[in-house]
């Protein structure tokens, strides 16, 4: 092992955190797009250790302990297979992924909030059929108005996505780090080039 790479994670033991390790279902797709389905490298060796994950890619670097030497792993797939969930939980973040992370009224990107399409002052309750991602200036526009009365108009009417949906969704905003050894893993349903 290089020494400058074992003095580093002395030195800095937050360098660990630079080799995440991406968990595969055991039908070989991630268990979510967006997040990402990543573990930590210690969850992914303790995993391997306890023959619960099998190791399908790994980093160059080196980690020892008194008995055992092994390659970080990049890539794990899970020896049993674990079921997707159908619902979708309604969270600020699933709902800026759902909206594309853009306001749902003039399309700007950025810092956002949220908009219930049918005020709360108004009788209108927190659900994916009425809330939708806004900017700060939308939001303020609006206020607690009827869309009608605030010449707003919504891109797309809210609603409830499926899981399907969200996954499909979350392709499209890849993190902002990709290992190499993740990429055939990743988007393999895409449509291959010729």
């Amino acid at each position: 092992m290089d020494g400058d790479f074992r003095t580093a994670f002395v030195r800095e033991p937050a360098a660990l955190k630079q080799y995440p390790a991406l968990v595969l279902n055991a039908d070989y797709r991630p268990l979510s797009y967006y997040p990402l389905s990543l573990w930590p490298w210690q969850d992914a060796v303790k995993a391997a250790y306890l023959d619960r994950v099998t190791i399908v890619a790994e980093y160059d670097h080196i980690v020892r302990s008194q008995r055992a030497e092994i390659r970080i792993p990049s890539v794990v797939v899970l020896k049993d297979f674990v079921k997707p969930q159908k619902r979708v939980a309604f969270t600020r973040f699933n709902l800026f992924l759902r909206d594309g992370f853009c306001c749902q009224y003039c399309g700007a990107k950025g810092e956002l909030t949220f908009d219930h399409v049918l005020p709360r002052a108004r009788g209108g309750i927190t659900s994916w059929e009425n809330v939708v991602a806004a900017c700060s200036p939308c939001n303020l526009r609006k206020g607690s108005r009827l869309l009608k009365h605030s010449g707003l108009a919504l891109a797309r009417k809210p609603k409830t996505p499926t899981a399907e949906e969200m996954q499909a969704h979350g392709r499209r905003f890849p993190p902002n780090f990709l290992h190499e050894s993740w990429l055939d893993y990743l988007y393999w349903d895409a449509e291959l080039d010729a």
